[in-house]
């Protein structure tokens, strides 16, 4: 199982970022590994290496059968449920890393850095267009996040086909579609909770 997130999604996210409207031409991805999962609403302990632990909301894509290099119009036979999650980040370590042309994977692979929902939510449900959803996070009972998946840079099916260009996508995948402007800094006993079309499903401690 792979977690395939997508960067600068949103306008006003990567203005927040870099202060400028330099959008990307094609999706940005990188990818966590299996071991970055906090399953179960389970409680995120921040890392000591970090003095600037940062939460980033996002749409999460299931992926619900093999995609090799799909057209986009097929896309959407390869999901139908998606959830939320939190792409935690060291920002601290990544402007370092970007500072110095370096990989970083170190400030969004650790350990427990994807929190993902326990319940995933069929399409179907909540009204068969994904690029229609809207969600957001709270932290201490303080929205923070207001996500609109309509105001994607790139929309789900175009992150599925482009990146089934070079990595194959199996069943289980679980695709972060981007975060929207208002991500923050997370320290010990703040509480994150995040709805989708007014559904609680992250409802966690931080620890």
């Amino acid at each position: 199982m792979k977690i395939i997130c997508i960067g600068r999604n949103y306008v006003e996210h990567i203005r927040e970022l870099d202060g400028n409207d330099r959008i990307p031409e094609q999706p940005v991805f990188f990818m966590k590994p299996d071991t970055a999962l906090l399953r179960n609403n389970a409680p995120f302990y921040v890392p000591d290496f970090s003095d600037d632990l940062q939460y980033e909301t996002e749409l999460v894509v299931r992926i619900g059968r093999v995609a090799k290099a799909i057209d986009e119009r097929f896309a959407p036979r390869c999901y139908g449920e998606v959830g939320l999650g939190i792409d935690f980040t060291a920002r601290d370590i990544q402007r370092k890393c970007i500072r110095e042309g370096l990989p970083w994977e170190i400030c969004k692979a650790f350990d427990c850095s994807a929190a993902v929902s326990p319940e995933f939510v069929s399409l179907e449900e909540l009204g068969g267009d994904v690029q229609k959803l809207r969600f957001r996070m709270e932290l201490n009972g303080e929205t923070r996040q207001e996500g609109d998946a309509s105001l994607m840079i790139f929309g789900v099916d175009r992150i599925i086909s482009y990146v089934s260009q070079f990595v194959t996508l199996r069943i289980g995948d679980l695709i972060f579609t981007g975060t929207p402007v208002g991500v923050g800094r997370v320290k010990p006993g703040d509480h994150i909770t995040a709805s989708l079309e007014g559904r609680t499903l992250l409802d966690f401690e931080i620890k």
